[in-house]
């Protein structure tokens, strides 16, 4: 029986969040506005490769494109992979790619987290549109500009659509670099309903009143030789978490660099990405698939 999926293939598509691409800065943005992102080096690889591809999930799997929403013109279509054997609503997580798109790097990290045993939900920002240069990713990111509500939208139908379709008890969003922001900005747009954030050096410069309203758990990473994210900036981050009480981890791995954790660029570290995968498994197991506590009374 696989009921998860099965009403999941109903769903329609959607468009999301708005970027800029002004580099990390250390003033603070109210949730409202678009956060900066960070810009890749000029001479970034293209976001493929066979090493990337290669990392498969242990367990067989359902995945398909699926259509999660609407946007203005037409239905944006995000990529869905979930556990073949499922006999029950799975805990769902919202995945949002890097400036390069929904490509295959991103594709491969839904799987390999539906083979941890949830319905991953790869979010198309783009409109089925890619990057292999860093010339084209900045211009799909800049046309992002011109809309940001609709970005909103965008993320707004993927939690439907997990929620609704999927039937997801608990729901999480992960993301890196661009997808880092919005993994951000998902949980500030979902403040008491999302379940978990985790966030790869993605754009720390929220505001704290919005930080402030935030009732779910956060895990963050950032590498130490991040130019684009000051390591202070990120300290910083951590210090207003930290003041306003809210369980968050932020976690500045030694000896990385922005985009560490994809193993199709040049600066990918594998031992900061396994370090950071086994945390983030860990962290998306016990508030994603622990039985929860009984409200405080």
């Amino acid at each position: 029986m696989k009921t998860a999926l099965s009403l999941a293939l109903h769903a329609f598509a959607a468009a999301w969040l708005a970027l800029s691409l002004s580099a990390c800065g250390s003033g603070e943005q109210p949730a409202s506005t678009v956060p900066p992102v960070a810009v890749p080096a000029a001479n970034a690889p293209p976001p493929v490769s066979a090493a990337a591809l290669a990392q498969k999930p242990a367990v067989a799997l359902l995945e398909q494109d699926v259509a999660y929403g609407e946007g203005q013109k037409n239905n944006l279509v995000g990529f869905l992979a979930m556990p073949q054997d499922a006999a029950e609503p799975l805990p769902g997580i919202i995945v949002i790619h890097e400036w390069w798109g929904l490509n295959d790097q991103v594709k491969t990290m839904a799987r390999r987290l539906a083979g941890e045993g949830y319905v991953a939900l790869a979010v198309d920002l783009y409109g089925g549109a890619t990057a292999a240069t860093p010339d084209k990713a900045q211009v799909l990111m800049t046309a992002l500009l011109d809309d940001p509500e609709s970005g909103r939208k965008n993320l707004r139908q993927a939690y439907d659509y997990l929620d609704k379709y999927a039937l997801a008890p608990r729901i999480g969003s992960i993301g890196w670099d661009l997808g880092g922001s919005w993994a951000l900005q998902t949980a500030l747009l979902y403040p008491d309903q999302l379940d978990a954030v985790v966030m790869y050096y993605g754009q720390v410069a929220v505001d704290r009143d919005q930080l402030g309203k935030l009732r779910l758990p956060i895990l963050g990473f950032f590498g130490a030789e991040d130019k684009s994210i000051p390591v202070h900036d990120v300290q910083n981050f951590r210090t207003t978490l930290n003041e306003l009480g809210k369980s968050a981890e932020v976690l500045i791995m030694i000896g990385a660099d922005h985009g560490f954790a994809n193993s199709s660029g040049s600066n990918y570290n594998e031992r900061s990405a396994a370090e950071a995968w086994t945390k983030t498994l860990e962290f998306l197991k016990h508030n994603l698939k622990a039985t929860a506590e009984p409200p405080a009374q």
